[in-house]
């Protein structure tokens, strides 16, 4: 009794203690954040506050009779502590004394990280240090579980709550306090809960939509990275360094980098990031240290695919600093490219540059080729220190054949004649050398193929060397191509050097091109070159060749009616397929083949037809037809190619279309917009029926087709016969739209890109095609707003309002180019106003019928819910300062009757629409002054747009708008333009007209008179007072009433003056007052 009555007031003053102790922490935060020296001066605050923290953790309570001790000092002290980090939270970005507080937090952290560890090694520590409760604790636990450690844990796991906050400021503090303290942990990986929900929750805050909390994660990701461990990781779980280098490659902001992902920044969106890429980076850090080894991003370092990767993105980027920028990188790569010769007098500037070349892959890309035409066109002394002679000539590798053609190309491209004399070599010599090369490129071949009986496959070191021999034979055949070729003698050993290389079965595929290349030099005229391309191609299908006599060549300048003919044996021609073995068979069409290649690359080179050269018929009746006929891919595919380069037979292929399988309906589509471009007079001539069914075929196809890659396709083709104005139908342009914004093509992404570029060239490029555009606004809109809403779960569309945001962007006059010869046209956006204005009126609007996605459309409506986002488009328009008065007039107009008569329940809507209306008179305050709807009614060519405002439908209850009536009989004759937006609406005297007690048997005129929208009776000149406002009527009658009557507004519409009279007048007046007055 006595013992328990002592320990209460001991615990009294325990607790009195402590509270006292815990209350001195905030003081010391208040000289934290209040002072402005840093927070590495603050080491005596530090241990302020750590003998604070050592005192409240030497408070205990004994609990559970003496088994447990309950570390009360150290929560009060914990709870303090987190107390003040958050208010601490709330103190937004930028504010030094947040600021310091966080710096002040780290360096705390790391002072009792340390002590603790010190305290645990020194065998001398003072008794203090280590409090009661981590002395029991040592004996239960193996953990390094000490007052730092739980102090630590507490304090993180409190931050990582913070994480999840709504205030961007508070994620960010948390975050950034989270930041600062990991650097300072160290290993942390021993208490296992707390670093799996450090790392989950830093994922997540990786992605966060504020850059700066993102930075923050990143810097605290970073710092765990060195405590991972990859084997720990969870299969399929990314690791931290994996999600740092995704979060690099796709984050904006992205602070750290390794090599690729530095790289990759030459694409982003930043132009001057992607130029510092190559200044500060790629160029600076070539080298490890001034004269050291080379960098992490010397050229040698980098891989083949690294330095293409550089020098595309950069000599391809559309800005000019950024493509100079990687110009400058690439002549300092030619510099160090050989920067392991040490003796300065060894370099020369050809082996600089045949350095260079080494660095790339020749035979794979165009990259090799971009980079030295850039480095020639930056460095003239290159170009003025080479010397092409005969010894560099004799000892050709594909970097110096590579860099002789690419200069010869560049001395063309320049004009620089004399340079280019001086590096071109003799035409005698070059065939020899020619020759020489092929002859020892056939030799290695046929050891090759002795070797791979006895050996097997060839090595990769044999297939590179074939593979570099080749390419310097085609560099040198396209040297040759630029030969002067005056020397007779040269020109007739290179004809029939061409000519022997070309019938040899052994020649490779890529260099046919470039001997018909040459070939189509070499001979005078196009006949002659299919002459002999058909010859060779006989002697390939010819059984019989080897006993026919061979005769020279022709050299080509004899006439084709002096030709010397051959003495040989009429040809046999090859044999029936069904009388061939299978070695046979698989032989023929190998030849088959290479005749097809023949073919084609010769049919590339004229410009003849089959129909206009009788030479080719021999070879179109027996090799081209044939083929196309055949069930193998590849000889069909060569087929088709060679009908579409020498003939029209343009139903056969759209024939193929529709039975060919994917791969070879790509190529026929292919070929088919080829010859429409081509021969566009041919088969899209305005006149005929060609023309129309030739378009019907392609939309129906592009509505069909489920292949993404062929879909593609025809939107390139029909786009591109579009912006030619080869094609300039309607439907074709509103199959693209429907197409671009199709939930079905949300994953083809190849034509969501290119329509994407297409729609904004087309319009900009000519007033014309925004004019068009502008005319098909409302029609697609009525038709892709409703598809907006019926999109599956799966699926993915645009809003309405984007849709609506598209055209007026589209059709906006400010950003389309002006062109020659073609008058402007600022007043788009004014007629669509008018068109937006009439379809805001009609529930009921009948349009052109047209096909969207395989369904004809007729009668089409914009939904009630769908009208707010045209009524947003008013404020986007583009309103000019001089308009012609009549487009002004009729759109103050139709705005005047909308607001009447239309009346918008949307606020939003409905605010936009009055802003608009109220921007119109005072932009265009002179031509609506006098504007008087009575004389303007007088205009002939204005008729039809009062007879649809006349006949207007009237309103549903639902959209019933409940004014007073007045007993005015009289009409205003004042302007309509003051009162628009105060929802005036035509008075009492217009509903009298159909009322049962108006006489019958007015005159015509009266009878028109009485549907205007406002204006003056001619049987009465009296008018209004003008502060007099005549509403409409209410709706009263039933609706059924209403609804009978709606055939009759129909049909009134549709008929003319006389008998729409004849019918109001012979109506029984039962029927008159069922029906809403036509205004």
């Amino acid at each position: 009794m006595n013992e328990q009555s002592l320990r209460q007031p001991l615990k009294f003053c325990i607790a009195t203690h402590v509270t006292l102790n815990a209350s001195n922490v905030p003081k010391i935060f208040d000289q934290v954040q209040n002072s402005t020296a840093k927070f590495a001066n603050h080491q005596k605050v530090i241990v302020a506050l750590h003998k604070l923290h050592l005192d409240a953790a030497g408070f205990t309570e004994s609990v559970h009779n003496g088994r447990s001790i309950k570390l009360t000092g150290e929560r009060m002290f914990e709870e303090r502590f987190k107390d003040i980090l958050c208010r601490a939270a709330a103190v937004k970005k930028g504010t030094s004394q947040g600021d310091r507080i966080v710096n002040f937090v780290g360096a705390y952290t790391k002072y009792i990280n340390e002590r603790g560890t010190m305290s645990a090694r020194s065998t001398d520590a003072k008794p203090h240090l280590i409090t009661a409760a981590e002395v029991k604790k040592e004996d239960d636990d193996e953990d390094d579980d000490t007052t730092a450690s739980r102090f630590v844990e507490k304090v993180l796991t409190s931050l990582v709550n913070g994480f999840e906050a709504k205030d961007k400021v508070a994620r960010y503090r948390c975050v950034h306090f989270l930041a600062e303290m990991v650097a300072h942990l160290g290993e942390i990986r021993h208490i296992e809960t707390l670093y799996t929900e450090l790392r989950a929750a830093l994922f997540e805050r990786v992605h966060d939509k504020e850059i700066f909390v993102r930075v923050q994660a990143v810097i605290a990701l970073s710092k765990l990275c060195g405590s991972e461990d990859p084997s720990d990781v969870e299969e399929g779980e990314p690791t931290a360094l994996e999600v740092l280098l995704e979060t690099l490659s796709c984050d904006p902001a992205a602070l750290y980098a390794t090599l690729d992902a530095v790289l990759g920044r030459t694409r982003d969106i930043d132009t001057i990031m992607r130029k510092l890429v190559d200044s500060a980076i790629l160029i600076q850090h070539c080298f490890a240290s001034e004269g050291s080894a080379m960098g992490l991003v010397h050229p040698r370092v980098l891989t083949i695919s690294q330095r293409e990767f550089i020098i595309r993105n950069g000599l391809g980027d559309r800005e000019p600093a950024v493509h100079q920028t990687a110009a400058l990188l690439l002549s300092k790569w030619v510099d160090v490219a050989r920067e392991h010769v040490k003796n300065e007098e060894s370099k020369t500037v050809e082996d600089n540059v045949l350095a260079f070349l080494s660095l790339f892959d020749l035979t794979e890309s165009t990259v090799a080729e971009d980079a030295l035409l850039s480095v020639l066109d930056r460095r003239a002394d290159i170009s003025d220190h080479v010397e092409f002679n005969d010894a560099y000539w004799a000892n050709l590798t594909p970097e110096r054949a590579f860099f002789a053609r690419v200069l010869v190309d560049h001395c063309i491209a320049i004009k620089n004649a004399e340079k280019l004399d001086a590096s071109l070599p003799v035409v005698t010599d070059l065939a020899y050398r020619i020759q020489a090369a092929y002859n020892a490129y056939q030799e290695d071949l046929e050891v090759a193929e002795q070797e791979r009986v006895i050996r097997g496959e060839s090595t990769e070191e044999e297939e590179e060397a074939r593979i570099d021999k080749e390419f310097v034979i085609g560099e040198m055949l396209k040297v040759a191509v630029n030969l002067d070729y005056a020397d007779e003698i040269g020109r007739r050993k290179m004809f029939q050097l061409v000519r022997d290389m070309i019938s040899q079965e052994a020649l490779p595929e890529s260099l046919v091109a470039r001997c018909l290349d040459l070939l189509r030099i070499l001979s005078p005229n196009e006949r002659d070159l299919i002459r002999v391309v058909v010859e060779v191609v006989h002697e390939f299908r010819d059984v019989s060749d080897e006993e026919a006599l061979k005769e020279p060549a022709d050299d080509g300048e004899t006439t084709f009616g002096e030709t010397p003919m051959p003495t040989r044996t009429a040809p046999k021609g090859p044999k029936p397929s069904e009388n061939m073995s299978s070695e046979e068979r698989a032989r023929m069409d190998t030849i088959d083949l290479r005749c097809l290649s023949l073919c084609i690359g010769m049919l590339e080179r004229v410009n003849g037809t089959f129909e206009e050269n009788s030479t080719l018929e021999g070879i179109l009746g027996e090799l081209i037809i044939p083929a196309v006929k055949r069930k193998e891919l590849v000889l069909r595919e060569k087929g088709l190619i060679c009908l579409a380069h020498g003939s029209q037979l343009f139903p056969a292929f759209l024939g193929q279309i529709q039975t060919a399988p994917e791969v070879l309906r790509i190529r026929v589509l292919q070929i088919v917009f080829d010859i429409l471009m081509v021969h566009e007079n041919d088969f899209l001539k305005k006149e005929g029926s060609t023309r129309e069914r030739i378009i019907e075929f392609f939309l129906q196809l592009l509505e069909t087709e489920k292949s993404d890659k062929v879909q593609a396709l025809l939107c390139i083709g029909l786009s591109k016969l579009v912006l030619s104005g080869m094609i300039s139908e309607d439907k074709v342009l509103q199959s693209l739209v429907a197409a671009y914004l199709a939930p079905d093509t949300i994953d083809n992404q190849e034509v969501r890109q290119y329509l994407a570029y297409f729609f904004p060239v087309y319009c900009y490029s000519s007033a014309v095609n925004q004019r068009r555009m502008q005319k098909l606004v409302i029609g697609l809109f009525e038709q892709l707003a409703p598809e907006t809403r019926n999109v599956d779960d799966t699926q993915d569309m645009v809003s309405p309002a984007q849709i609506a945001a598209m055209f007026v962007d589209w059709t906006d006059p400010q950003k389309a180019i002006d062109v020659q010869e073609q008058p402007t046209d600022e007043t788009i956006h004014i007629d669509l106003a008018s068109d937006i204005a009439r379809a805001l009126f009609d529930d009921k609007m009948i349009r052109m019928s047209m096909t969207f996605w395989g369904e004809p459309l007729t009668n089409a409506k914009i939904a009630e819910e769908d009208k707010k986002f045209f009524y947003q488009v008013f404020g986007r328009l583009y309103l000019l300062d001089k308009v012609d008065d009549d487009k002004i007039r009729t759109l103050k107009l139709l705005l005047h009757s909308l607001n009447s008569r239309r009346p918008i329940r949307d606020a939003a809507a409905k605010n936009a629409l009055a802003k608009f209306d109220a921007a119109i008179p005072k932009r265009y305050a002179e031509p609506l002054e006098s504007f008087n709807e009575e004389d303007y009614r007088q205009l002939e060519y204005l008729k039809d747009l009062f007879e649809f405002l006349d006949d207007i439908i009237p309103l549903d209850d639902g959209e019933e708008v409940d004014i007073p009536r007045t007993r005015a009989r009289k009409r205003r004759s004042e302007s309509i333009v003051t009162n628009t937006t105060d929802n005036i609406i035509p008075d009492e005297s217009v509903a009298s007209a159909a009322s049962p007690s108006h006489p019958k048997g007015k005159g015509r005129g009266k009878q028109t008179k009485r549907r205007r929208v406002s204006g003056s009776d001619d049987s009465d000149d009296d008018v209004l007072s003008h502060d007099h406002v005549t509403p409409a009527p209410t709706r009263t009658l039933p609706k059924q009433a209403a609804s009978v009557k709606k055939p009759h507004v129909v049909q009134l519409i549709e008929d003319d003056d006389d008998k729409e009279e004849e019918e109001e007048a012979s109506s029984p007046p039962a029927s008159h007052n069922g029906r809403r007055p036509k205004l």
